[in-house]
């Protein structure tokens, strides 16, 4: 998946800039003034009909419901684009013959992490990956990323052909080693999914998961020398 000169599959992407904390945090206002674009009006609309009628309340109620309902769905989006080992999507695609094949991947996967990202591993399904850009959580089609501060998480999810033909850990390893080699590359070919406040996300993850990115929130507080 790596080439000398960075990820292979960014090549073809020569129209996509390669991401920096410059341009993610200009990404990041932009998602946010779009969200709010879209949102304001519901809730503008809800609080124009009750100035006009108070026993509009009702529909107003609906309007301001559907303004909070558009940023609960682009972070459900987000959350759904990193799909943890052994989730209910993962599980589904499992055979009996795969079983011995799984075992193997996750051997080798935790080959590849520190003790402690080992046990996170086992406990919600996500790689912990602290890089330059930000914190990760790698899953099985796509990672977050949690900004430093650890208030902002950016999501990217990354299409695979043929989902079934690598079991998990083997498939969360590929991006893994893809990400260490070149974390802009990796943010490059990934499709942006989501951007916005952690906690929105977390909400929307599975509970198995949300001890993840509770450490990836804390790891991206850290300073870098603390953890390098």
């Amino acid at each position: 998946m790596a080439s000398a000169g960075g990820l292979s599959e960014a090549a073809p992407l020569w129209w996509r800039k390669r991401p920096s904390d410059r341009t993610l945090r200009r990404d990041g206002r932009l998602w946010t003034a779009w969200t709010a674009a879209v949102s304001t009006p519901f809730f503008a609309a809800g609080a124009f009909l009750l100035w006009l009628e108070p026993l509009t309340f009702p529909v107003a109620l609906a309007s301001f419901a559907h303004g909070w309902v558009i940023p609960e769905l682009y972070a459900r989006r987000g959350a759904g684009s990193v799909v943890p080992i052994g989730s209910r999507a993962s599980a589904a695609r499992r055979t009996d013959r795969s079983e011995d094949a799984e075992r193997a991947a996750l051997g080798l996967l935790g080959d590849l992490v520190r003790h402690e990202q080992r046990d996170l591993v086992a406990r919600t399904g996500l790689v912990l990956e602290r890089g330059r850009l930000g914190t990760w959580l790698i899953g099985e089609r796509g990672a977050m990323m949690v900004r430093p501060g650890g208030r902002r998480v950016d999501c990217w999810c990354v299409r695979v052909a043929e989902p079934g033909s690598l079991p998990a850990g083997d498939r969360v390893a590929h991006l893994l080693l893809a990400l260490r080699e070149d974390e802009a590359g990796f943010a490059t070919v990934a499709n942006f999914a989501f951007s916005g406040a952690a906690w929105r996300v977390r909400r929307r993850m599975p509970k198995r998961s949300r001890p993840a990115l509770d450490a990836a929130r804390g790891d991206a507080r850290a300073p870098l020398s603390s953890n390098s």
